[in-house]
């Protein structure tokens, strides 16, 4: 039995948007696929979208690509410039070389 409830001819190169909806619980933005490693400007847009579909009161987990390094040198300053009422923090390196920051919104 699986829990995936997408058809079985899903393309899974193509993951489905995680901004498609807005997340009404704490969620987890994969921002480590293949296009994120090759553009950092769309790590921080797709961050930035995550966060504004996470309503108050939950958190987003941002799994961001380990090629781009730690998300203070690019991500922190950009979401402290977008938002007021997010807090956010830290997580851990991935095994994979990703690094997961949780963003708080209050």
């Amino acid at each position: 039995m699986t829990t995936d409830s997408r058809p079985a001819d899903h393309d899974r190169e193509t993951p489905d948007s995680a901004t498609d909806r807005v997340h009404d619980t704490s969620w987890s933005a994969n921002l480590e696929h293949p296009r994120h490693a090759a553009d950092r400007d769309l790590v921080v847009s797709e961050a930035v979208a995550a966060v504004e579909h996470t309503t108050a009161g939950h958190h987003v987990n941002l799994v961001t690509h380990g090629d781009h390094g730690h998300p203070e040198t690019y991500l922190y300053d950009a979401l402290a410039e977008r938002f007021d009422g997010v807090a956010y923090e830290y997580v851990e390196q991935c095994g994979c070389g990703g690094h997961v920051t949780r963003v708080y919104v209050e």
